[in-house]
């Protein structure tokens, strides 16, 4: 008999807090679940309580991989490997709500049939042992249904970005397989990549605002052990050169939103100048390294951010050209990260009034 809901559980690593994990799961009085654990090559007993869970439980199935430094891999099989109607991302050190799957699902089964179902999350610090923040990327006083592109408009404007947490949202599975939206393998930050393409290409999205998922900050996290302004580079030099090419291909279709464009030009442009030529990044980040980034973004040519230029601002545009000369001139090299310096003084300067 098919789940409501299939949970993929990326573990590795994870053993301090692999069994609060899956007892939020297990302890939820709704019961239509199956759970779905990618257990990657560990230097702790993770695997030995994943399998503990599933000899206990056959909702839960235990499948293992070599050690990536990312979750996509096991994002990646959980979804091959999922037959629920409704698809749950929880990470091996967060937690779900009491008794959340069970207001999941009488609200998705009242509105059935959306692509996403946009939800809150909690977000716990365990350094500091307090609940910081309740994260919804929608107004909670919007209970309507929209598109794809219209969710993207209203969560850029909610929250200045068109990036949800991955975890923020429950999918439909058929909707995820039909598209074939799948993590880049070995990127720590798959949500930038992954989150902007699925909710896009959404038909329909209905916010729920349940606060379902504990999403934990701690200090051995990816995210939280991070060294240096660089520490992410190569993962954002994957993730913006999937985005540009996303755009390029979907502009193309008739019927595509201009204002869809402006979003992500102002966002992913704004990216790319930022983590490339801030002051910071220029001094924190070996140049050489910033070209061969920059030359992986690149790699099939400058078509690609092109064709979202006209969507950015006249300083975005000018900046992005200044940019490409960047990679193509080794000789200008210096006097543009001079400009860049001005460039961003006279940013903050503007963003100061």
């Amino acid at each position: 008999m098919t789940p409501f809901f299939s949970i993929i559980v990326p573990c590795c690593d994870v053993a301090p807090y692999l069994r609060e994990c899956l007892d939020s799961v297990v302890k939820q009085p709704f019961s239509d679940w199956e759970c779905l654990l990618g257990v990657e090559e560990s230097k702790d007993n993770t695997e030995e309580i994943a399998r503990e869970y599933a000899a206990k439980d056959p909702r839960f199935k235990v499948f293992t991989g070599p050690r990536t430094g990312s979750c996509s891999a096991s994002r990646n099989t959980g979804i091959d490997m999922a037959t629920g109607e409704y698809i749950i991302f929880l990470d091996g050190d967060d937690t779900i709500v009491e008794g959340s799957l069970q207001r999941l699902h009488d609200k998705i089964s009242a509105r059935s049939g959306a692509d996403l179902y946009p939800c809150a999350i909690q977000v716990h610090n365990d350094m500091s042992g307090k609940d910081e923040e309740l994260r919804d990327n929608y107004p909670p006083d919007f209970n309507g249904e929209v598109d794809g592109p219209e969710a993207t408009l209203i969560t850029y404007r909610t929250h200045d970005t068109p990036c949800p947490m991955l975890q923020l949202s429950v999918f439909r599975r058929r909707f995820l397989s039909d598209n074939n939206l799948r993590c880049v393998l070995g990127l720590r930050r798959q949500d930038s990549e992954f989150s902007p393409k699925a909710l896009y290409l959404a038909t329909r999205v209905i916010p729920l605002h349940e606060p379902f998922y504990i999403y934990r900050v701690q200090a051995a996290s990816v995210s939280s052990s991070a060294r240096g302004h660089g520490y992410f580079h190569g993962d954002w030099s994957v993730i913006l050169k999937s985005l540009f090419a996303f755009h390029a291909n979907v502009a193309r279709k008739n019927g595509f939103d201009k204002r869809i464009a402006a979003c992500w030009a102002r966002h992913w442009i704004g990216l790319l100048l930022f983590l490339w030529f801030s002051p910071d990044n220029i001094k924190s980040i070996p140049r050489s390294r910033r070209i061969e980034t920059l030359k992986a973004i690149f790699s099939d040519g400058f078509s690609d951010i092109s064709a979202l230029l006209p969507s950015a601002s006249p300083s975005k545009r000018i900046a992005a050209r200044l940019t490409m000369v960047f990679v193509r001139h080794p000789a200008l090299r210096l006097t543009i990260e001079l400009l860049f310096r001005i460039y961003f003084r006279t940013s903050n300067l503007r963003n100061s009034k």
